[in-house]
């Protein structure tokens, strides 16, 4: 018999940990992190313990407590012994955080199996950030009780790569991975070939972006597998078709960006390459060129390596690297210690804040709201910040976005909002589920899944933790 157990992305947008049993197979889908829930307790100066391993995770509801899934060197900070894992692998839809980051915590022996751009963004992410318990999804430190064990070499995860059209076995499970679009490429849906019968997972997907045929495929696989049961997200279902493309994020900011006479700033999550592409064709088609930072340049450089997605490397033409100011508050090479950096400086195409400064409507600035304080270098007086981020829905997100305004209106720009959501809205996601006609649907990475009870399909409304006989 299969069994489903949701241990995240339950009454929230995120957090997907979901665990499929099916003939002595247990596999998770996706083992991602809870902003929701780790942002009830913790933030950017009171973190979760690191000396305390999974402690606090588990205790504070952000890590479910399973036995047999969790790295052993995590465990021996609680005080408990070692575990052998039962689990047979972890299936990946994506490489966003929400569904990827808390692969961090899982024991070594667990294969990770993902599509080969979300494995180059996953090498981007490592490769621009700090290592910290949280992010260490490619390789990990083991955290041990003597400090001189922890100058011993990473250990690295199995990945096991997939594209659509293979297959994958996995004990008595065999797994179709299938392309759909979303705001980050390399993001798959599944269908799962159980015992019981084919079960489908969407992972993040939409049908407004420019890869909509991808979706289209995932789609029209999912109805003839003839699936007895959908695990679906929500994030929309509550949002009207509203007519937002890609297509409008380059009209209305090309449009902006053409009207403004000084420095033109913009921001964007960068592991979203068409929203790269949008800006990037502007800034080439309005004479700019697009600034970028150096960790920026550590997923140009991994996009460019997949020739299917078109994109240049960070020395293409127009691309400059903004080099920031370090230590002694100057740009000499000495002074930076990030590898990402460092291995960056021999490049031709380095400007500085200075440099921009003195022609600021030649230039695109790619500039994320965490590093605002180089508008203190910048000094721009007027032009236009063009926003190209889902705007805020919780508290938290208010207080960041309220911060973020009055560092706009201190420098005198003009706020753009522009941008296309990386999740299917409600009308879409009620034509997806009606073409696929499953027997069963389960709403998760939703704060509104009893939308889902006016559907004409038998819903379940999944409580965290609950298993579920199909």
């Amino acid at each position: 018999m299969t069994k489903l157990t949701f241990y995240g992305g339950v009454k929230e947008i995120g957090g997907n940990k979901i665990l499929l049993e099916d003939r002595g197979t247990k596999i998770f889908l996706d083992f991602g992190m809870s902003f929701g829930k780790r942002g009830k307790f913790f933030e950017e100066f009171l973190t979760p313990r690191t000396a305390a391993g999974i402690k606090d995770f588990i205790a504070m509801g952000l890590l479910p407590d399973i036995p047999g899934v969790y790295r052993n060197d995590l465990l021996k900070h609680m005080g408990r012994k070692p575990e052998e894992t039962d689990i047979q692998g972890v299936l990946l839809s994506h490489a966003h955080a929400d569904h990827a980051n808390y692969i961090s915590f899982l024991n070594k022996d667990i294969p990770i199996y993902c599509g080969e751009t979300a494995k180059r963004i996953l090498d981007a992410v490592q490769e621009s950030s700090q290592r910290n318990i949280e992010n260490e999804v490619i390789d990990f430190k083991e955290r041990p009780l003597f400090r001189k064990d922890y100058r011993k070499p990473p250990t690295e995860r199995k990945f096991n790569l997939f594209k659509t059209g293979d297959r994958i076995k996995i004990d008595s499970l065999e797994i179709e991975p299938i392309h759909v679009d979303h705001s980050v490429p390399g993001a798959y849906g599944f269908v799962i070939h159980t015992s019981d019968g084919p079960i489908v997972y969407t992972g993040d997907l939409r049908m407004h972006g420019l890869r909509a045929n991808e979706t289209l495929d995932f789609i029209k696989k999912a109805a003839e597998s003839k699936p007895i049961a959908m695990i679906t997200e929500g994030t929309r279902i509550n949002v009207r078709r509203t007519g937002e493309s890609e297509t409008k994020v380059y009209e209305d900011s090309k449009k902006n960006i053409m009207k403004s006479r000084g420095l033109n700033i913009v921001d964007f999550n960068f592991k979203d390459v068409d929203r790269f592409r949008t800006f990037y064709k502007i800034a080439q088609e309005t004479g700019k060129k697009m600034v970028i930072s150096f960790k920026h340049a550590c997923y140009l450089d991994k996009y460019h390596e997949d020739k299917k997605l078109g994109v240049p490397d960070s020395s293409g033409k127009d691309i400059l690297l903004m080099k920031p100011k370090r230590m002694t508050g100057t740009y000499s090479d000495e002074d930076y210690m990030d590898k990402y950096i460092k291995n960056r400086l021999n490049k031709n195409n380095i400007i500085t804040a200075e440099e921009i400064r003195k022609k600021p409507n030649d230039y695109m600035v790619v500039l994320n709201f965490w590093y605002f304080n180089q508008l203190v270098d910048l000094e721009p007086k007027g032009g236009k910040y063009i926003h190209s981020l889902s705007e805020p829905f919780n508290e938290e997100m208010e207080i960041s976005f309220d911060r973020m305004m009055n560092w706009i209106n201190h420098f005198k720009l003009d706020f753009v909002q522009s941008h296309c959501s990386g999740h299917i809205n409600g009308d879409d996601m009620k034509e997806l589920i009606s073409k696929v006609n499953p027997k069963m649907i389960f709403p998760i990475h939703t704060e509104h899944p009893g939308m889902f009870r006016d559907l004409s399909m038998k819903t379940k409304m999944v409580k965290e933790g609950k298993v579920y006989e199909i």
